[in-house]
């Protein structure tokens, strides 16, 4: 948890010098009457954590007084009812988690190396860092990031951290950096999959090759076609949706998105794995060069297929009942796209201003609604509108519907979680993609419209624009 705090308190007749500790100062006063500086507003960006077996460590981390520019250095710690409380200034810097991607090549570059750096650093001070997620970058409003409430494992008071210890913070890197990639830049893409699988276990490598790619790929940016991003919401603690986007070929992408189902080690295990086998296998068939748009909707429909077939296996050899939705988008050659689906993630089409919503949900209250029994409205807040007919993993081989869409220049995509739809109208969702034609920008608001809806589930949305 995040809070602002200040001293801005016009409620109060005096303020304190913070300098000297004269409290008596009348608030309208510009400096201190006792020691004769001026007087600051001050605020602040309190985090707060629960985890016990970590405040040891954490306060030990505080104590270092470690200072480095990549680095937001708390400037106090302290506990109060067994919750940790941790303190920065604060200067207008917004969370990572408020941006959408993809990022432009050169910004994501130089938040890799600044990240490995600040790392570096706090492993030669034998700080052991534990993953890091988007909450875990603090932006400042020229961009540069900083590294803020970072999860420590370990504190050594006299070496540095060793191999393991640098190594383990690396795939939950790999995965952020990934996931602020372009369609486009698949070459990255791929270098920070292996990353995230483990394959890199050295920090310094990490870095090198980042600066490496830094020259050729730092000038390239997004063409401003696409946004993507996922959020916790406001009420659930774990994020089970996933979402990606892969260049099959010169002539075709895949975008998805998937929301899963089952709890931790369940729904965004199942989520996670729909997607990277759908765009695995797609990509590995589009290299094979299927010719005509029916051997496309059959490579399509062939690597969802092997996705549910994948995690209903995994679901069998793990005893659960994790499954997932899924939805995506198959683009050829910016004239046609194949959209599937199973569940109720949704796709829809913006053409010429008006949001047609292309996918079918297969619900129980979607099935009522096409009988007659209840309104379209009356689903949106029917007490049994979670249960779902079909999903991903929950048995093999199963019914796949796919949509064929003819594009017009300007078209836009958006596919989405039902923590998206189920808070926000339609007409609500159409206003928003109309007033902001930037998909990242467009994306955020969308997400912070569901919030204001409730944010009761997680959400997950991409915008895909035709040129």
């Amino acid at each position: 948890m995040f809070y602002l705090a200040n001293d801005v308190r016009p409620d109060l007749p005096t303020r304190k010098c913070w300098d000297c500790g004269f409290p008596d100062n009348p608030r309208k006063q510009s400096s201190c009457g006792s020691c004769g500086k001026a007087l600051r507003d001050r605020r602040f960006l309190v985090s707060t954590r629960w985890s016990r077996d970590l405040f040891d460590a954490y306060q030990r981390f505080y104590l270092k007084g470690i200072d480095h520019p990549g680095l937001a250095t708390p400037v106090d710690v302290f506990v109060v009812d067994n919750v940790l409380f941790s303190v920065v200034p604060y200067n207008g810097e917004g969370l990572m988690v408020d941006e959408a991607s993809p990022l432009p090549n050169g910004r994501l570059l130089t938040l890799s190396t600044r990240a490995l750096g600040t790392l570096a650093y706090l492993h030669r001070h034998g700080v052991v860092v534990g993953p890091v997620t988007r909450a875990n970058l603090l932006v400042s409003p020229d961009n540069s990031v900083r590294l803020f409430d970072i999860d420590v494992l370990e504190v050594h008071d006299e070496q540095e951290a060793n191999d393991g210890e640098r190594a383990q913070v690396l795939p939950s890197l790999g995965d952020l950096l990934r996931r602020y990639c372009d369609v486009d830049t698949n070459g990255l893409a791929d270098f920070l999959t292996l990353v995230e699988d483990g394959k890199v276990q050295d920090p310094t490598t990490l870095g090198r090759e980042m600066e490496d790619r830094y020259e050729a790929l730092s000038v390239v940016g997004y063409n401003g076609l696409l946004g993507g991003m996922s959020d916790v919401g406001l009420t659930r603690q774990l994020n089970e949706d996933n979402w990606g986007w892969v260049r099959l070929s010169d002539r075709a992408a895949l975008y998805v998105v998937a929301d899963g189902m089952g709890g931790h080690d369940g729904g965004e295990v199942a989520s996670a794995m729909a997607v990277r086998t759908l765009c695995d296998e797609a990509r590995s068939r589009e290299a094979r060069a299927p010719n005509g748009e029916d051997a496309m909707e059959n490579l399509l429909e062939e690597s969802f297929q092997l996705a549910n077939n994948t995690v209903k296996d995994a679901a069998d050899a793990k005893g659960t009942d994790m499954g997932t939705t899924m939805v995506c988008v198959l683009v050829l050659e910016n004239r046609v796209g194949f959209m599937a689906n199973v569940g109720d993630s949704r796709g829809y089409l913006l053409r010429n201003g008006t949001l047609y919503q292309i996918t079918k949900d297969h619900s129980l209250v979607q099935k009522m609604v096409e009988r007659g029994r209840i309104t379209a409205e009356e689903a949106r807040n029917h007490p049994h509108s979670n249960i779902l007919l079909r999903t991903v993993g929950t048995e093999r081989d199963i019914p796949i519907d796919i949509f064929r869409i003819e594009f017009e220049p300007g078209d836009k995509v958006l596919m989405c979680s039902d923590g998206l739809w189920g808070e926000v109208e339609d007409r609500d969702m159409e206003s928003i993609l109309n007033t902001y034609t930037d998909p990242r920008i467009a994306s955020r608001e969308l997400v912070r419209a569901a919030h204001y809806g409730g944010g009761k589930d997680n959400v997950t949305l991409t915008i895909v624009t035709v040129p």
